[in-house]
């Protein structure tokens, strides 16, 4: 390398096949709210739309994002050596993401994703493969951004932490995924303690945390005493709240221009646009700005990265801001 990165993400990446359903109903539940999505039992059911797109996962997402604003990015991840893991790869490049750091698995399948798409939200079929993770040398970049990995990854997550705590320059931003909430705050402790900035939604705080109750407050608090520096809560179309150093933040979400089209990857394009702005010296609001900005523009298209932004892009929306749009202190 002849220069450091600036943002090296890690995490799994896959292919996702988002198929869009013509028929299907939800139920939600009075008490809970929580929701499923049924289909007829035993019967051909027509859908009316299939599209493809590789090289995408949470990290993947955030290499791209950090990229499409400006930053050099690389992805460590793995794939198999399939017609898949190619597509990976040239999408990858394609997006200006280094893939340096892309290890290609004999006998090995890439991860392949199907995603029910119903109205605008979504539910995914997951399959990770089970590499044996091993961490390059990845230099010293400004960032490390640390997302989803598989449920073989708990040794792979102690070499990571190492790497860091020798590299104490580089900045620890973690989006868990499913298996690292999961696996609870207690096995990767010294890893939250490691953390500049930590992002998850409400819910998976409440996971975290063993926190029943949805209070924004003692939820952000209670991520704070895991150790991360700054703490971001998301809350879908709600907006997004920020802990650090004592004081709690909120900021609404920019508005949509219509109707959102599907929400994959919204998460992952606040996160990485936080992270994206910090890196080039802005400051945690106009993170915040950058970051509802983009998320708004990936739902109004399919999948994770079609709609995310540059840095133009961004101030041109911003200029069109409300009045209401505004990083303020949670009362």
């Amino acid at each position: 390398m002849s220069k450091p990165f600036d943002l090296v993400a890690i995490g799994d990446t896959a292919t996702d096949a988002f198929i869009r359903l013509k028929e299907a109903h939800v139920n939600c539940r009075i008490d809970t709210k929580a929701c499923e999505i049924c289909m007829s039992f035993g019967d051909k059911i027509p859908y009316e739309s299939a599209t493809i797109i590789a090289g995408v996962g949470n990290s993947a997402n955030a290499a791209v994002s950090g990229a499409r604003l400006g930053l050099s990015t690389a992805l460590v991840s793995d794939i198999g050596n399939d017609l898949y893991g190619k597509e990976v790869l040239a999408s990858l490049s394609g997006n200006r993401v280094a893939t340096d750091f892309v290890r290609t698995h004999e006998k090995k399948t890439t991860n392949y994703h199907y995603v029910l798409w119903y109205g605008a939200e979504r539910t995914i079929l997951v399959k990770h493969e089970e590499y044996l993770y091993a961490l390059p040398d990845i230099g010293e970049p400004r960032w490390v951004y640390l997302s989803s990995l598989g449920a073989n990854s708990v040794s792979y997550h102690r070499d990571i932490l190492k790497y860091l705590l020798d590299h104490p320059r580089i900045k620890l931003a973690f989006q868990p995924g499913t298996f690292q909430i999961k696996i609870g705050p207690s096995e990767l402790k010294l890893l939250y303690k490691r953390t500049d900035i930590f992002f998850s939604n409400l819910e998976e705080a409440q996971t975290i945390t063993g926190i029943k109750a949805k209070d924004v407050g003692l939820l952000l608090k209670g991520m704070a005493e895991l150790g991360p520096k700054i703490v971001v809560l998301t809350d879908g179309p709600r907006g997004a709240y920020a802990y650090e150093n004592g004081s709690m933040r909120s900021m609404p979400a920019y508005p949509d221009p219509k109707p959102p089209l599907e929400r994959t990857g919204a998460g992952d394009a606040f996160s990485s646009s936080v992270v994206a702005a910090l890196a080039q010296g802005k400051t945690l609001q106009e993170g915040f700005e950058w970051g509802m900005i983009n998320a708004m523009s990936v739902t109004q298209h399919i999948g994770a990265q079609e709609g995310l932004l540059t840095q133009a892009d961004i101030s041109a929306l911003l200029s069109k801001a409300p009045s209401n749009f505004k990083f303020q202190k949670l009362v």
